[in-house]
């Protein structure tokens, strides 16, 4: 191998070359002197560090390197080099420059700045002292500041006046000049801020001080003969000031800038005008908008240019409510029928505004157009739906395919705008016209080939189903098929709503307990697929919202089907997902589902379950999934359930063999003690204090023996809840007693279920029994009669016992439910404090002629309702 040198380090004049690396390097280090000049001194207070920063320097650094050798030179005048020389002298390389003005002020810059950003701080410190030394200093700066810092200084002044650091009028000496001077700096960025700063104080300043000092200058500065920016400017300040006058100083100082502007030569100018009419109109009211502000509208609304015409027809949406019906009729139809089929036919950039105001108008001209002109409004609708989707149908060559998806993209705003009117536009055609007059547009938008506009009918889908009331079962497949939409942001958009919307949908649009009207096989599947998607994907948030969303489930389907079909779910992410957060989400939901849980059998086995594969599992990572999952049993349920079913399994991992897990359960003690009752619980604090004296002697981890020694003296201070003491029950305890008292309750429903479960059974062998004795004694009646004897009775007497006695159970499950009721509002004592169980219900025939079996249906589908309401805002309390 050869180890030359130029194998080994390439051609020697490449060397060469990086010795002039480091001449970027040192050219931005700072000498002493500019060190020196950025240094301030410790003892000044903030006031004197502020007038001091500000303060101009005179000097500017010129610097000599010599990079061959030698010595650094500073000089001291302005401008003796250009911004970079070379100089060759005896075969030594000199390399001389000087930083420019800007470089050299650049520190410097960035302190007055910071000044300028503090200066609500100091005005809060001492107000007299800085308007008298930094404000003047301020101003002077910002004469020759850069953008920076007048954005800052923008900012500083709003902030001053919002929150009223100095009094309107000491503003109005100190800060309102300064914003009026730097109206017209050069700089459109700055003169926008400083703006928006001045239109937000006018709300603040008195009448005279907007005639004086703005209104007056707004003449001249209108005029023709100024800049654009500062006609621009002048737009905007009179919409603003117009809010602030009577109608006749409008009409006479204002009004006529405003046709002046409305006419002006640059269409920039006539579209900002244009926007501010509709504030003009409610500064001089009805009758002299009529008759002033409308023949403006008319003649810019067939403005040559688009951005006029657009701004024309978004103030005439806006200022409907002010014109009566006559106008509406004989102008402003005939003005919008134009202007949309004008904008349709000719001019394409416009079509997106003019579907996203399409709605509005609609409504707002419901009232006054005949049936044709209605007509005519919804086919237009329906044009812009489907605009772009035209070309898509039978088409397979290349060049059209590509024309197809430039149009399409052209067209996707006037789409998504279209998606976005929906409520507007059924309540335009009556939500009892729907399935006839819009359902197929609906369709056409849920299944609309870009994903924004799908977003967006998702984002209104809970507006929709509000609209159709009774008729919601309608959109149930457009439904199914945005839950199953290929895109996860089209998911996240109806997860904002979804607990809503399948209410609505369950209920067929009543709030009252109703038949359901949705195919729940549908749904089920939808559900479990918009899940499977969120997880396979890497956006977990939506897969976290989704899995707190499936929440309300219980009060959709039955606790069978989210038993079989979505607890296996839970329970495979709490253990194999690798994301906390959703593996918290989905502990949380599967606590509200053992909450809603209407069987015993099914609560203790999920509770087993829990202990076993997350309390108990080989991974540390369930064990601590089996701490969170017990915080959420501690929100939810009551200390009762918590200490019969979790309370020592909890307890058991003080000894886990890592140090997570015990540092976790350390921070959990407070809970666990608060969660005792005396003396029912004594045998679980005797367990509680053995587990923390064992921490206490025998831990090792020096992590987890600091967390045990202060959450020992935390236990030491709380106290313990006495169940003899009901009258000095807290807040805490009262919302314990009621959870308790509801979990009771369906342990007794549960129980009064199975019982008419029995009963029904007996009642319907009993009934074959019947029926075939019937069969029997027929047969022989009629053998009888034939042989001229007198026929038995017939059995009709019979059954209708068996209706007394089915309607006695009934009655008797449905005073079980009321009393049970009664004793969850608090009027009677609970069921398992009574003395009579079901078998002693009073019961007198009385009831069981008065028994109807429909009332007994509703009156049990109150009872569960409201404890499923309790549940719900007990479960969203504590979420």
């Amino acid at each position: 191998m050869d180890f030359n040198q130029e194998n080994l380090f390439g051609q020697i004049e490449d060397l060469q070359e990086l010795s002039f690396i480091e001449r970027p390097v040192r050219r931005y280090l700072k000498t002493p002197e500019e060190i020196e000049r950025l240094t301030v001194d410790e003892e000044l207070n903030d006031i004197e560090r502020a007038v001091y920063l500000l303060s101009d320097n005179s000097y500017q650094h010129c610097i000599v390197r010599n990079w061959g050798g030698g010595s650094v030179t500073s000089y001291q005048t302005p401008h003796s080099f250009s911004s970079s020389q070379t100089y060759r002298d005896f075969g030594r390389e000199k390399v001389v420059f000087q930083k420019s003005a800007g470089d050299i002020s650049s520190g410097q810059d960035v302190q007055r700045t910071s000044v300028v950003v503090n200066l609500p701080n100091l005005m809060r410190q001492n107000t007299s002292e800085t308007i008298r030394r930094v404000v003047p200093k301020i101003r002077e700066v910002l004469h020759v500041a850069g953008v920076e810092m007048q954005l800052a200084a923008a900012v500083s002044f709003l902030t001053i006046l919002q929150e009223e650091l100095v009094s309107i009028v000491a503003y109005i000496h100190s800060f309102l000049p300064i914003i009026l001077a730097n109206l017209d700096h050069r700089d459109t960025v700055v003169s926008n801020a400083w703006l928006e700063t001045l239109l937000t104080v006018i709300n603040a300043l008195p009448k005279e001080t907007i005639r004086q000092e703005i209104l007056s200058p707004l003449v001249s500065k209108a005029q023709l003969s100024q800049t654009i920016q500062s006609r621009l400017a002048s737009c905007k300040i009179l919409g603003k000031v117009a809010r602030k006058f009577e109608s006749h100083i409008i009409k006479r100082d204002i009004l006529p800038l405003v046709k002046s502007l409305c006419q002006d030569v640059e269409y920039e100018v006539r579209s900002c005008m244009c926007r501010q009419l509709e504030f003009i109109a409610q500064g001089i009211g009805v009758e002299q908008t009529k008759s002033a502000i409308l023949p403006e509208l008319v003649e810019l609304a067939k403005d040559e240019g688009s951005s006029v015409r657009i701004a024309a027809f978004d103030t005439i949406v806006n200022l409907l409510v002010m014109f009566d019906s006559d106008d509406r009729t004989q102008i402003i139809f005939p003005l919008v029928m134009m202007f949309c089929e004008k904008s349709f036919k000719a001019d394409e950039t416009i079509l997106a505004p003019l579907s996203h105001q399409l709605g509005k108008l609609c409504h707002g001209l419901s009232g006054n157009l005949t049936e044709e002109q209605h007509s005519w409004f919804l086919d237009f609708y329906k044009k812009f739906s489907t605009l772009g989707l035209q070309h898509e149908n039978g088409q397979s060559d290349h060049t059209t395919q590509f024309y197809a998806a430039d149009m399409d993209a052209k067209y996707v705003s006037v789409r998504q705008n279209c998606a976005y009117n929906l409520p507007a536009m059924i309540l335009f055609v009556d939500p009892k016209c729907f399935y006839s007059e819009l359902y197929p547009t609906f369709s056409t938008l849920c299944h609309d080939p870009e994903t924004l506009v799908r977003r967006t009918v998702a984002t209104g889908f809970h507006e929709v189903i509000k609209l159709l009331g009774s008729g919601v079962h309608i959109v149930h497949k457009e439904l199914i098929a945005l839950l199953q939409d290929e895109s996860l942001e089209v998911l996240d958009a109806l997860l904002d709503h979804l607990p809503e919307i399948l209410r609505f949908v369950i209920t067929g649009g009543d709030h009252v307990g109703s038949e359901s009207k949705v195919h729940i096989p549908d749904l089920i599947p939808a559900l479990s697929v918009a899940e499977q998607r969120a997880a396979t994907s890497l956006k977990w948030r939506i897969h976290e919202k989704l899995l707190l969303t499936f929440s309300c489930l219980p009060q959709v389907i039955s606790s069978d089907q989210i038993y079989y079909k979505f607890l296996p779910i839970m329970f495979r992410i709490m253990t194999t997902n690798n994301v906390l957060p959703v593996q918290r989400a989905s502990a949380r939901t599967l606590c509200v589902f053992v909450r809603y849980n209407r069987k015993q059998e099914q609560r203790q086995e999920i509770c087993s379950k829990l202990i076993e594969q997350l309390g108990q599992g080989r991974s540390c990572w369930n064990r601590l999934r089996f701490l969170d999952t017990c915080e959420n049993i501690m929100d939810l349920f009551s200390k009762a359930f918590f200490c019969k079913y979790f309370f020592l399994p909890v307890l058991e991992l003080s000894s886990d063999p890592v140090p997570n897990v015990r540092i976790k359960f350390c921070y959990m003690l407070p809970k666990l003690k608060s969660a005792l009752k005396l003396p029912a619980d004594k045998y679980l604090l005797q367990q509680l204090e053995l587990c923390v004296r064992k921490l206490l002697c025998q831990e090792k981890d020096k992590d987890v023996t600091a967390i045990v020694r202060i959450i020992t003296l935390e236990l030491d201070r709380m106290e313990i809840s006495m169940e003899s003491f009901p009258k000095r029950l807290q807040e805490k305890d009262l919302l314990d007693h009621k959870k308790e008292k509801e979990e009771n309750l369906l342990l007794e429903m549960e129980d009064m279920e199975k019982r008419g479960e029995i009963k029904s059974m007996n009642e319907k062998k009993l009934l074959s029994s019947f029926n075939k004795d019937g069969k029997k004694k027929t047969k022989l009646g009629r053998s009888r009669s034939l042989g001229g004897r007198v026929a038995p009775p017939k059995i009709t007497t019979d059954k209708s016992a068996m209706k007394l006695t089915s309607a006695a159970s009934n009655s008797q499950i449905s005073t079980a439910t009321k009393n049970a009721l009664l004793s969850f509002d608090g009027t009677l004592q609970s069921h398992s404090s009574s003395s009579g169980g079901p078998s002693n219900l009073p019961s007198c025939p009385s009831r069981f002629y008065s028994a109807n079996s429909n009332e007994q249906k509703t009156n049990w589908g109150k009872a569960e309702s409201q404890i499923l309401n309790n549940m719900e805002r007990n479960v969203a309390l504590h979420g």
